[in-house]
């Protein structure tokens, strides 16, 4: 039998994740800004990344493990290097401060980059990267994770789902965007499967005897496997040296080492690269843009799809008529108020 649903606008959503956050301690700027990601995977139909992580970030505030208040700082030395240290906090504030600063470095240079460090990352990539895009610059985004993925011919946690996101903008258009993790599947799909009682595929996960299963109880208590076997290893293992190691903020293993389990948010750093298309064309024939539909055009002509089609078509329904949540989802809601 079909659950009954509620229907609410974004800014109503928004407005009832901002009070949570609120009332869970997190200063007005950083409950803002991380409401901000939670209600945009809502509103984009990705329940892995939407109002379901609201429990997680509010065991972590109440673990101690993200300071609620902090004002991230940003220091520019007039390099292609900004950073922003966002000082134990939710990353989307300090991504948020960080942002203008990034968009006209890499305008002015053809390339910029911002490191975040000290953040505890819950979120998507792609917020990050649709925010850069707007602003009309191609961008890639990584960053670690825990330690939670087995390296591939390995069979215990080291990796982490370990994520990378790239943008191109296309005027008039949603941009090209993917977002995924370096791991065959999101943690967080697990934990949807073991929430629903559904089997995951056996490819997905070893348990901690290293053995395939399609328990996700045991998978989460095991290791991931990474997508692509070797390849998606050595993926995952070149953004833990360039955004944890080479910005000097924790690698996987050492952020789950810090959190003590896998039921909190990590925290380590991040890695933002902003590119300007105009800047780098210059001086060759040809728009980039226009150049760029071209290749789209004869992606789609062959019937194929571009990531994030389902979830840009999800949006512009959401924006029309609201977003809708189950009659469950609704009182999880109301019992991050009480």
């Amino acid at each position: 039998m079909a659950q009954e649903t509620s229907t609410l606008s974004i800014s109503e959503l928004s407005d009832l994740v901002v009070k949570i956050f609120e009332n869970a301690g997190l200063s007005g700027q950083q409950a803002s800004a991380t409401a901000d990601v939670i209600v945009a995977g809502e509103r984009d139909g990705c329940k892995s990344h939407g109002i379901y992580r609201i429990e997680g970030c509010l065991r972590t505030i109440a673990a101690g493990k993200v300071e609620p208040k902090a004002k991230p700082e940003l220091t520019d030395d007039g390099s292609a290097i900004l950073r922003v240290d966002a000082k134990g906090a939710f990353s989307p504030a300090a991504f948020k401060l960080g942002a203008p600063a990034l968009a006209e470095r890499a305008r002015q240079l053809g390339v910029a980059s911002l490191v975040i460090n000290s953040c505890t990352h819950f979120s998507a990539l792609w917020p990050e990267i649709e925010t850069l895009t707007d602003m009309g610059l191609a961008a890639l985004a990584i960053c670690p994770s825990y330690a939670s993925v087995a390296p591939y011919g390995g069979k215990e946690p080291l990796l982490g789902t370990n994520p990378i996101a790239f943008g191109w903008p296309r005027p008039s258009k949603h941009p090209y965007v993917f977002d995924f993790a370096t791991s065959i599947a999101a943690r967080g799909e697990i934990e949807l499967h073991r929430r629903a009682g559904t089997q995951i595929p056996e490819d997905w996960a070893v348990d901690v005897d290293g053995e395939p299963t399609t328990d996700p109880e045991k998978a989460l208590a095991g290791a991931m496997m990474p997508f692509g076997a070797h390849k998606g290893s050595a993926i995952s293992t070149m953004i833990e040296l360039l955004s944890g190691v080479m910005i000097g903020d924790m690698t996987s293993p050492e952020a789950l080492e810090n959190l003590g389990n896998t039921t909190l948010s990590p925290h380590h750093g991040e890695l933002i690269i902003a590119f300007s298309p105009e800047k780098f064309a210059a001086g060759r024939p040809g728009n980039p843009f226009v150049r760029a539909e071209v290749l789209f055009d004869a992606i789609l002509g062959q019937g194929a799809r571009l990531p994030s089609q389902r979830r840009f078509a999800m949006r512009d329904q959401t924006m029309r008529d609201g977003v809708q949540l189950t009659s469950d989802e609704m009182q999880s809601l109301q019992s991050f108020l009480a």
